[in-house]
Order: structure tokens, then sequence, then C-alpha cells
């Protein structure tokens, strides 16, 4: 697994996560709207998740542990 930065992947998601957030809607209307509307919080679910984990190597594979509950800091 040589070349592989766990840390910079899943500083990526993060980065995705945002771009997703702050990405505006196309001018499109009706079914493709709600479409494109649905795929972005799917999009945002998927790479925040990802940007939570927090990741061990454990019997040679790689772990990620995901938050299912927000921090209480």
């Amino acid at each position: 697994m040589s070349g592989l930065d766990v840390d910079a992947l899943v500083e990526r998601f993060r980065e995705r996560a945002a771009a997703v957030k702050e990405r505006g809607l196309p001018p499109v209307a009706g079914d493709e709207r709600q479409l494109f509307i649905d795929q972005a919080e799917n999009d945002y679910m998927d790479f925040s998740l990802i940007g939570a984990a927090e990741w061990a190597v454990e019997d040679e594979h790689l772990v990620l542990r995901i938050p299912l509950r927000p921090s209480s800091d």
C-alpha cells in the first residue's frame, strides 16, 4: 500500500463535501432539478461520512471508523 496517504484521502473527501454544499443549482427545471438536488444530497452525505472518518490499518485492511453521531465537544 505504498504511496497511499490516508490522511490526504480523508481530507479530499472533506473538501468534496464542502464543494457539494456550496455548489449552486444549474438552470434546470422539473424532474431534472429534483434529480440534481437528490444527487447533491447523496454526494454530500457520502463525502462527509468519509471525511469524518478516523482510520487504522488492522490485519492488512484499511479500516475507517465513521462516527454516526456528532461529537459532544
